[in-house]
């Protein structure tokens, strides 16, 4: 995190010829104001070293003993005659002492010291319960649903619309047709007045009406840094503008994602997702979303269900299940990394399991798609010579730089699948396709009372084949910053090959088109937002 701040601040003042002090007060400005604390640390700051020496000058990176001393850069230029980067670090050290004698406050970015105050260390162990069970943060009836849109809330969920009832909820089989109230959220209540017909039932009566609920990890929860954090040729007050709200979503984006997203896209591409697909077919589904996924989420439990899941096997109507963990299970920061990688045998458990319980909780007529994992080996194959976004400034750093540097601290993403030993992505891959093949006989063997399973491959090869044919390049389907996730214009793109696959092999899974949605959209208009 440091590097990052003090890379970013550095090439502020590079690029607007500046002096350390006014790029981070030019950077200060940009962020808002309640994402800003006052102190001194960035002072040490200087244009001739880089921002590796800064930060292991300021104690904030440290090399533990019997560890390599991981950096991004190359020891200062002025530095190479010397012991490298030891030797920077030493003169840094006496300059940022020098400098911290005679500072004055500046600004620098960072919330985790928030909690520590008495204050706040209630309200931050509830957001972390909140994010631990993926369950909204404001939620007064305690039906799992929000009108609160981070935090877990309708980006994550169906939108609520009664907080005050917990029998009002997006999903449910509406009560009594909803003569009187919207029952389940979907805008359509009331009798229409030509015939007393209540407008629910002359609609969707019969309508093969169901959710969509994703169980998935960060891909699925639609990871995204912004590159213009930290591109500072793009970089404005504009750039910071969605600050709070990535903040108070994890980084995550689930309202534009391939699965559950219903907003146009702000992040680049365009949203297209089974959710929205699923409406289109039948109005009848409006908000009967769930998006029960966790960054770094591997092996789903049944506690973790059990908490999150919001489906009344009796009141709510079927639901279309997508079990997508598309990586984590072989993806770890560790340096042994095959050993920390889920096997078979576990994969066969835990899926089972999760499965049992859906089979416990789910309506009958619900249906379950197990997703195969990603191979990889795309990632590498496709950035590790391209410039990444603080690197196009000075063309100074490579996906293979970042990829190194976050292995080294042991915070790689995936340690298997972003490193220069093609051996080692070989065998990720390999142990990625033998989970693949466990999903595939869950699907043709395993059988459940409330639902039918299917498994289908992650489409990354088909898109990329139709990104191709778009004029795309490959790069463009991973997410820039981190090198790793799904970008939005991939997750837009692999909606309409689930699509296409589901129509044509389980039209079952998709349910009827409603010949009334004309209808419903000309009647109910005003009452269809998300």
């Amino acid at each position: 995190g440091c590097v990052l701040v003090v890379s970013v601040i550095e090439q502020l003042a590079q690029w607007h010829n500046s002096t350390v002090k006014a790029a981070v007060e030019r950077l200060c400005n940009y962020i808002p104001g309640k994402y800003q604390t006052v102190g001194h640390m960035l002072c040490c700051i200087d244009r001739e070293m880089n921002a590796d020496v800064v930060c292991h000058s300021l104690k904030l990176c440290k090399q533990d003993p019997g560890q390599p001393l991981c950096h991004l850069y190359p020891p200062p230029k002025r530095e190479k005659r010397s012991p490298g980067l030891l030797h920077a670090l030493a003169h840094a050290g006496q300059k940022c002492q020098i400098i911290f004698a005679h500072s004055s406050h500046i600004c620098y970015f960072g919330f985790s010291s928030l909690c520590a105050f008495p204050l706040l260390t209630n309200l931050c162990e509830k957001i972390k319960y909140v994010i631990r069970n993926k369950l909204p943060f404001e939620d007064f009836d305690g039906d799992k649903f929000s009108t609160f849109p981070t935090l877990r809330g309708y980006h994550w969920r169906g939108r609520d619309c009664d907080d005050k009832n917990n029998t009002v909820y997006p999903g449910r089989r509406p009560d009594n047709w909803d003569v009187k109230s919207d029952s389940n959220c979907n805008g359509i209540w009331g009798v229409d007045p030509k015939d007393g017909i209540p407008y629910e039932e002359k609609f969707c009566k019969g309508a093969d009406s169901r959710g969509v609920v994703l169980l998935g990890d960060s891909a699925g929860a639609h990871f995204h840094i912004p590159p213009e954090w930290m591109t500072v040729t793009q970089m404005s007050a504009k750039s910071f503008a969605d600050l709070p709200t990535a903040f108070t979503d994890e980084l995550d984006w689930p309202q534009f994602s391939e699965i559950t997203g219903f907003l146009n896209s702000t992040i680049g591409g365009w949203t297209d997702s089974l959710y929205l697909r699923l409406r289109r077919r039948n109005r009848c589904n409006h908000r009967d979303l769930q998006n029960i996924s966790q960054n770094g989420m591997f092996n789903l439990t049944t506690a973790c269900l059990s908490f999150s899941l919001a489906r009344n096997q009796l009141l709510d109507n079927p639901a279309i299940v997508i079990y997508a963990t598309i990586g984590n299970d072989v993806c770890n920061g560790y340096r042994d990394t095959l050993s920390y990688m889920t096997t078979p045998k576990e994969m066969l458990s835990n899926v089972v399991k999760a499965l049992q319980y859906l089979d416990s909780h789910l309506p009958n007529g619900s249906h379950v798609i197990l997703t195969g994992l990603v191979d990889g080996r795309f990632l590498w194959d496709n950035l590790h010579d391209r410039y990444h976004p603080l690197g196009q400034l000075n063309k100074d750093i490579t996906y293979s730089q970042l990829y190194s540097f976050l292995d080294c601290l042991q915070v790689s993403p995936c340690s298997g699948w972003l490193t220069p030993n093609e051996t080692l992505r070989n065998l990720t891959s390999e142990r990625a396709l033998q989970l693949s093949n466990v999903l595939k006989d869950i699907a043709s063997t395993e059988k459940f009372a409330n639902f039918d399973v299917f498994y289908m491959d992650f489409p990354l090869k088909q898109t990329a084949e139709e990104w191709h044919k778009m004029g795309g390049e490959p790069w463009q389907l991973i997410e820039p910053v981190d090198g790793f996730h799904p970008s939005q214009i991939a997750a837009a793109l692999g909606t309409s090959i689930t699509w296409q696959k589901a129509l044509h092999e389980w039209p079952q899974v998709l349910g009827k088109e409603n010949p009334f949605n004309e209808q419903i959209e000309a009647i109910f208009k005003d009452q269809g937002g998300h």
